[in-house]
């Protein structure tokens, strides 16, 4: 059984790191003192670092995305550090991370107990990321990550809206996908949320989603957000009928919130040899039609 918990995360202006660092901590005390076991925060999550920043270079799309590069090894080292003292495994959302090929991409990372296991890179980019940000997708393809938990996989925000990808984590043996996710629009939120639990539906898996949600308009670039938290199950035997295990109740909120829950990954798993339906084995089949 994972104790889950994943954040409806409003994005708020600090403006000096003791701030942010005191806020961050406690948000993650607070889930791992109710008994939680792994912790997600949203996509993008870490451009509450820049409100560290000067008022100007905060207010500019790309000059906050500069100005914040100095500030993630240190943030690293805190989300490493909550992660440590907490005993927990912990996606702090992603970052846009300057890569030494000049570009920039789109990374979430995933601290356990122990330390630092990895991170994904976001693979398929948005319009915005594209068009205006300049956000480069990542090169290195799906990872999985093997903890006492279960086997997880990441797929960022738009990523869950395309099947491959969540299929190939599948075949790789993930149980749980975690989906840090960043949607300006309840439309955005809503996508998501479909392509999430279609992934899980036809992975026979589970997906929970983190979100951000609120208003930052002090930021360019996450100044509104829609979006819930959520764990999403195949609908099948022992699982939710309508395939939703638990959800925030609003798409918004000025405040962070925690999606608390837990999940027996081995009955998620069992669906695919005992299920009512078979999908995970018949994917192959609509190739042959």
């Amino acid at each position: 059984m994972v104790k889950f918990a994943a954040c409806q995360y409003a994005i708020e202006l600090f403006e000096d790191w003791d701030s942010y660092a005191v806020h961050l901590e406690g948000l993650a005390r607070e889930a791992a003192e109710a008994g939680a076991e792994l912790l997600l925060l949203p996509e993008y999550a870490a451009m509450t670092l820049t409100g560290l920043l000067p008022e100007p270079q905060r207010g500019d799309l790309h000059g906050s995305m500069a100005g914040m590069q100095p500030l993630i090894p240190r943030w690293l080292a805190l989300c490493e550090g909550i992660a440590r003292r907490h005993g927990v495994w912990f996606c702090p959302g992603s970052a846009p991370v300057l890569d030494p090929d000049g570009l920039y991409r789109n990374r979430a990372f995933l601290f356990g107990p122990g330390g630092l296991l990895g991170w994904q890179d976001k693979l398929i980019m948005t319009r915005f990321e594209r068009e205006q940000w300049k956000v480069a997708a990542g090169k290195e393809g799906l990872r999985i990550f093997e903890t006492p938990l279960g086997v997880l996989g990441i797929l960022i925000c738009y990523d869950n809206e395309f099947p491959m990808l969540a299929r190939r984590l599948a075949e790789m043996g993930a149980d749980l996908i975690l989906a840090p996710s960043c949607t300006d629009t309840e439309a955005g939120a809503h996508r998501v949320r479909i392509g999430a639990q279609a992934r899980a539906l036809e992975n026979q898996t589970a997906v929970l989603v983190s979100s951000t949600a609120g208003r930052a308009l002090w930021s360019p670039s996450v100044d509104e957000n829609f979006g819930r938290a959520a764990l999403y199950v195949p609908a099948d035997y022992g699982m939710s009928p309508n395939g939703v295990h638990a959800e925030s109740p609003e798409i918004f909120t000025s405040k962070s919130l925690w999606l608390q829950g837990e999940i027996d990954l081995a009955q998620v798993r069992r669906l695919r040899r005992e299920g009512q339906v078979a999908l995970f084995r018949d994917w192959p089949e609509q190739f042959h039609v």
